[in-house]
């Protein structure tokens, strides 16, 4: 049984005088351990899709389930990374990442042992007690996604996680997140824009057509490279490249 399943997925909203129908039978069915991107046309409605997985939204039609049960906001099955860290200025570090686990009650001994092993192991634990502007961007994206893991979701959701740091950066934090989301085994969707991204992070890259969104088509990536970095340097890549660019142009 697949980790995440969209089955027969609708979603229309309604207003006073008008409805807008943004998804359409949407099926799509992701594996335990698989790293999915999911990308089309600009405003097709990506990130809607990702509200609905996460619970934040209903679908008019048509079920989402993880691990086989619906999916429902709070629940903890659901991990949402988003676009830039969130990181409290005034916090330290370690109390970022306690955060959600405290206000969602769950801020158990075995939960923050956890959150500070994650932390040392991704080499974070020596500046547990520093500010979020005494660290590289590269680092507060790190600890941003320590503090998603921390609750120990079955599903990582990540939407345009890159898209505030410069390319540089990005470069380096796309290794970093892809060798902990595979290090941790975790399941993980990813939204994006930059097709050179998707490539070079996906196991399987998901093409939307235009609103109201379905799937267009759906890639297996094959590239053999351990990195994302490696993968953009592979001899395949700009083939890749091009087959995902022209299906989502046309």
């Amino acid at each position: 049984m697949a980790l995440l399943e969209l089955d027969r997925v609708d979603l229309i909203y309604q207003t006073e005088t008008d409805e807008t129908e943004a998804v359409r039978n949407l099926n799509l069915a992701v594996d335990e351990g698989e790293f999915i991107a999911l990308v089309g046309p600009s405003g097709c409605g990506k990130t809607t899709v990702l509200s609905m997985i996460a619970g934040l939204i209903s679908p008019t039609r048509g079920s989402v389930t993880v691990g086989g049960k619906p999916v429902t906001a709070g629940s903890g099955d659901v991990g949402y990374m988003l676009q830039r860290d969130n990181l409290f200025e005034w916090r330290t570090i370690e109390s970022n990442v306690f955060l959600g686990l405290s206000v969602q009650k769950k801020l158990t001994k075995e939960n923050r042992e956890y959150a500070l092993a994650m932390l040392d192991k991704y080499g974070l634990g020596e500046f547990r007690t520093h500010y979020p502007t005494q660290l590289s961007g590269g680092m507060r994206q790190r600890a941003a996604l320590i503090r998603t893991l921390a609750f120990k979701p079955k599903l990582l959701l990540l939407d345009e996680p890159f898209s505030a740091v410069d390319f540089q950066t990005r470069m380096t934090v796309c290794d970093d997140v892809y060798s902990i989301i595979k290090n941790e085994k975790k399941t993980a969707l990813l939204v994006t824009h930059d097709i050179s991204e998707a490539v070079s992070m996906a196991d399987r890259i998901v093409v939307l057509t235009g609103r109201p969104a379905t799937v267009k088509k759906i890639f297996d990536v094959d590239i053999d490279a351990p990195t994302p970095l490696k993968k953009r340097e592979h001899p395949s890549f700009s083939q890749w490249f091009d087959r995902i660019w022209k299906e989502v142009s046309l």
